[in-house]
């Protein structure tokens, strides 16, 4: 009687990142490792992924051929989701700036309609974000798409949620008005 093999159990996170997210590779590189018999060479490769809807991650992972790569990159940027503020009008609350490496991004909203305005990589990760009115500058000289994607993806982080920052911004004012209002009965 032949033996059967041992089922491994999976992790509940497994299935919850069976959704679907669109992906876009942005940069595939061959790299080359320098050993006794010469040079093995390997491929890196840079992908974006989203649902359009204020999830987007970015993976970077190096695999012997590019659908390898592929694969790894885009496991690694299911692990490393984050999630932005989309309002009703596609678009970002304020300007922001995000910087990684040598690479500095602006980006600022647009008016309904306008699209996203954006270069390169900057263009992908807003599109996959689910931006669809963006303006977007690659400020530095860095030719490097992963390096300017990693930036965008600073920039994203660092935008608060307007509403909670209204409601602190409420709170702080009518703690202001007690204070006045404490002190002018004191006297």
């Amino acid at each position: 009687m032949p033996k059967q093999k041992a089922q491994i159990a999976r992790p509940q996170e497994y299935k919850k990142q069976a959704q679907d997210y669109e992906q876009k590779v942005l940069d595939v590189s061959r790299v080359a490792r320098v050993t006794a018999g010469g040079r093995r060479f390997s491929f890196r490769v840079t992908v974006v992924i989203g649902d359009r809807a204020g999830k987007v991650g970015l993976g970077v992972k190096k695999g012997k051929d590019v659908q390898l790569a592929i694969a790894k990159a885009d496991r690694n940027a299911r692990k490393d989701m984050i999630t932005v503020p989309v309002n009703d009008k596609g678009t970002i609350p304020y300007e922001v700036y995000g910087k990684f490496g040598s690479s500095v991004i602006f980006l600022k909203p647009a008016r309904d309609g306008s699209g996203i305005k954006a270069g390169g990589a900057v263009r992908a990760v807003c599109d996959l974000a689910g931006y669809r009115n963006i303006g977007g500058k690659i400020l530095s000289r860095s030719g490097n798409k992963m390096n300017i994607a990693k930036a965008t993806l600073e920039a994203l982080k660092s935008i608060k949620n307007v509403q909670k920052l209204d409601r602190k911004k409420a709170i702080k004012k009518d703690n202001k008005k007690d204070a006045d209002t404490s002190t002018k009965t004191e006297k």
